[in-house]
């Protein structure tokens, strides 16, 4: 009987179940529910499922849990021990709710530029490296290789000596113009007189190529080469007598600005100095300015790798033309006077080596070419472009893929003809005529003909502005007018003037 007078072990029962109906028990259950979930445990828990089950949301919540952890973690236990059991693993259950909130498909419009898409930018890559190496193999089993020896230098083209030499003659020019702005901020000639001079140097310096390559039997590329050097130098002559005019006026005459110069305005205020002309006449910029943003120093290793990308992407220029453009041009019919769908089929045919052979182009002189002139000659400014790619429409793109040419359009002729009271839209298409007539002087002069394919090209450029224009307006954050760039430029567009001027090209020959 002495054992029966100890005291029996406790007994841990589980406490009874609420009866049904019992709203408390369920407030309990969910708060005991909403502290454990907050719990340093619960939160690695439902980053887990949401790793298993794509739920990114769950696994980005901010564990807030875990700086008050030492100060809850007794009472979620306790909570939990009270509401009736363990709830860490209750984002496992079936209970716990999947879908937390509203959300887009990846591809849909409103996500899909909120995320990265590398994997399918690394499937176009390996698409075109298979495509591009089938085109490749297949164009060497059916022509060999065609790059010769005689590709860059043969004996045919020590006749264009002559081009040579006017190219080299052509400093003559700008040593003419600096010699009038010395007279004119003498007050040895009037403006005037100095007006008159500039207007016959820069027209003699463009006629005078134009009449030597038409003299002389030279190549197409040594012409175009030469036109293309005259028209850099026509429009750097233009912008050195447009500047240093606005300058003698705000220093001889006294005129007041509108608004306050910076100290780099004023110290841009002066006359031209034979250093500051050689200097811009080297620069990679057509806009004049007697001092620009310089560099510390020179990148001596940087720069000779740039002249090797130079290097290397001439030669693959040079080898889509002879191994791809010239074999489909020189078995091709004339556009307009062949059938309708043989025309289509060259002008798609020779789209793709264009695409290839314009943006190793671009990458050649806009990038590497102009930062290797700005490297040796320490010049700052080295927005030669921008990103182009992405233009909505084509007065963006006019206005981005090439700088150099832009600021000069903008500064020394659209904005020129604003002030003078001329219309926005007069003042555009005054802006693509000058450019119009440059790129027909480039390509027809030295192919010998007069077709105004160049000019036609430009100038049409002024509907497809206001036809993008109108396609941004109407369909806002859409990119149709990047579309109908990409199409009229390198799959309509420059294929059919590189058909059309090859033609016209043999046809005189013939």
């Amino acid at each position: 009987m002495g054992d029966s007078d100890e005291a029996p072990p406790p007994v841990h029962r589980r406490p009874p179940r609420p009866a049904r109906g019992s709203g408390g028990a369920v407030e309990r259950f969910a708060a005991a529910l909403r502290r454990r979930v907050r719990s340093g445990a619960s939160v690695a828990a439902r980053a887990s499922f949401a790793a298993d089950s794509g739920d990114e949301s769950a696994a980005s919540e901010p564990s807030s849990s875990s700086r008050r952890r030492d100060t809850s973690g007794d009472a979620s236990s306790a909570g939990g021990a009270a509401g009736g059991g363990d709830f860490s693993a209750f984002t496992f259950r079936a209970a716990a709710p999947v879908h937390r909130k509203a959300k887009e498909s990846p591809l849909s419009s409103a996500a899909i530029f909120k995320q990265s898409h590398a994997g399918l930018f690394n499937l176009c890559i390996v698409v075109l490296v298979a495509v591009n190496s089938r085109l490749i193999i297949e164009n060497l089993m059916k022509y060999g290789l065609l790059i010769r020896s005689g590709f860059w230098f043969n004996a045919t083209s020590l006749r264009d000596w002559p081009l040579l030499m006017c190219c080299l003659s052509l400093p003559v020019f700008p040593l003419g113009a600096f010699a009038v702005e010395k007279l004119a901020f003498n007050n040895i000639i009037t403006d005037a007189a100095a007006a008159g001079l500039h207007i016959f140097l820069t027209t003699a310096e463009i006629v005078y190529p134009v009449l030597v390559i038409l003299m002389c039997d030279s190549a197409v590329l040594s012409g175009f080469l030469l036109m293309f050097i005259a028209c850099i130098v026509w429009l750097k002559l233009v912008s050195f007598a447009h500047t240093n005019h606005d300058i003698r006026k705000l220093i001889t005459s006294g005129k007041k600005v509108n608004n306050e110069l910076s100290a780099a305005d004023i110290d841009n205020l002066q006359a031209p100095t034979l250093g500051s002309l050689a200097y811009f006449m080297m620069a990679p910029t057509l806009c004049y300015q007697p001092s620009y943003p310089r560099t510390p120093c020179i990148r001596k290793g940087w720069l000779i790798r740039q002249i090797i990308l130079y290097l290397i992407f001439t030669g693959l220029q040079g080898f889509i033309i002879e191994q791809y453009i010239n074999p489909i041009v020189v078995n091709s019919q004339h556009p307009l006077k062949g059938g309708l769908l043989n025309a289509v089929e060259t002008v798609l045919k020779l789209s793709l080596p264009n695409v290839y052979l314009w943006l190793c182009m671009f990458y050649c002189v806009f990038h590497l070419w102009l930062n290797i002139l700005a490297e040796i000659l320490r010049f700052g400014d080295r927005e030669f472009y921008k990103d182009w790619w992405n233009a909505k429409t084509i007065d963006e793109y006019w206005r981005k893929w090439n700088m150099p040419v832009h600021k000069w359009i903008v500064r020394h002729i659209y904005f020129p003809c604003m002030r003078n009271g001329i219309s926005k839209e007069v003042a555009v298409f005054i802006s693509f005529f000058v450019s119009a007539v440059l790129h027909e002087l480039c390509v027809a002069v030295p192919c010998h003909i007069l077709k105004f394919w160049a000019f036609l090209g430009i100038m049409l450029q002024i509907p497809l502005i206001v036809l993008t224009s109108y396609l941004k307006n109407k369909f806002r954050d859409t990119m149709v007018g990047n579309m109908i760039f990409w199409f009229f430029f390198c799959i309509y567009g420059q294929p059919m003037c590189v058909l059309l001027y090859y033609h016209d090209v043999m046809n005189r020959i013939n």
